[in-house]
């Protein structure tokens, strides 16, 4: 069972690093695809998965396991590189992303994929379903808690919040949201498509313990997570986490558009290899 196993920042950092590593490597399988925001967030991932939660990698579906909800179904191949960092599937595996029978589909999916809670789809729906788990699990009297990560440009969607103020209604603690803020969407920074600030303000008026922090400092990122979950409001909890794209790769972050990323073969093998040497 993993129990906040890796509490040091160097250790959280290796980890963040080769969750960046397998993200590539599936990326270079097929050429092209959401790697930007998988390297954007191994650090948030990182902090989840060895630091915060509790499961157990030789039995995914243990019911006293803290459940991680990918609502933002095109993150699978970051989510994948955490899977396999955790143990959940054999690295190995990672061979086979995007491919046909593979059980990792570009996509997030349920039925396919060990670890992974819930099938990616519209947006805007994750924190919904955490919801609908967090309040079975405390009509159980369960311990586990819920984690679930949604990005920024999902705040566009009036489901998110209505999820918001349903959480607070029902005084779901055992809720940890985790939104990533890339300012990246499809048709161009996500404050230019639709202004969503002061985020933090918003998210304490519909009655979420919140918090902001860079999500690319694992530090910082631990004492957020840490305090999320000894919070003692009766209520949920959220963390803004601000996330470069393609974060550890310069000549990938400084791409203006990086929402999808088509990368040369040499391209995969430089990043491969500056991610390689940057041995925490």
């Amino acid at each position: 069972m993993a129990e906040a196993r890796l509490t040091n920042a160097p250790g959280l950092a290796e980890r963040a690093r080769r969750i960046r590593l397998h993200a590539l490597r599936m990326g270079e399988v097929q050429g092209q695809g959401y790697i930007a925001q998988a390297l954007g967030i191994a650090d948030v991932l990182s902090v989840a998965y060895f630091h915060a939660m509790r499961y157990r990698a030789e039995e995914p579906s243990w019911e006293g396991r803290d459940r991680f909800l990918l609502s933002i179904g095109h993150y699978a191949i970051a989510l994948y590189a955490a899977l396999a960092e955790a143990g959940i599937i054999p690295l190995s595996e990672l061979e086979t992303y995007g491919g046909d029978d593979s059980r990792l589909p570009m996509s997030g999916m349920a039925a396919c994929t060990p670890g992974m809670e819930i099938t990616g789809g519209s947006l805007g729906q994750g924190l919904t379903v955490a919801i609908g788990m967090g309040l079975g699990l405390k009509r159980k009297g369960s311990a586990a808690s819920v984690y679930t990560l949604l990005s920024d440009g999902e705040l566009n969607e009036g489901a998110t919040w209505e999820a918001a103020m349903s959480a607070t209604h029902w005084k779901l603690d055992n809720l940890i949201a985790l939104v990533d803020v890339n300012q990246m969407q499809a048709d161009g920074r996500s404050s230019s498509v639709l202004g969503f600030e002061p985020l933090e303000e918003k998210w304490r008026a519909f009655g979420w313990h919140a918090q902001r922090v860079d999500g690319n400092d694992i530090p910082s990122l631990v004492a957020a997570f840490d305090a999320a979950r000894a919070a003692t409001v009766p209520g949920p909890r959220v963390i803004i986490c601000d996330t470069r794209m393609a974060r550890g790769v310069p000549f990938l972050e400084a791409r203006e558009k990086s929402h999808f990323l088509r990368v040369e073969p040499h391209e995969w093998a430089e990043a491969i290899a500056i991610v390689k040497g940057a041995r925490a």
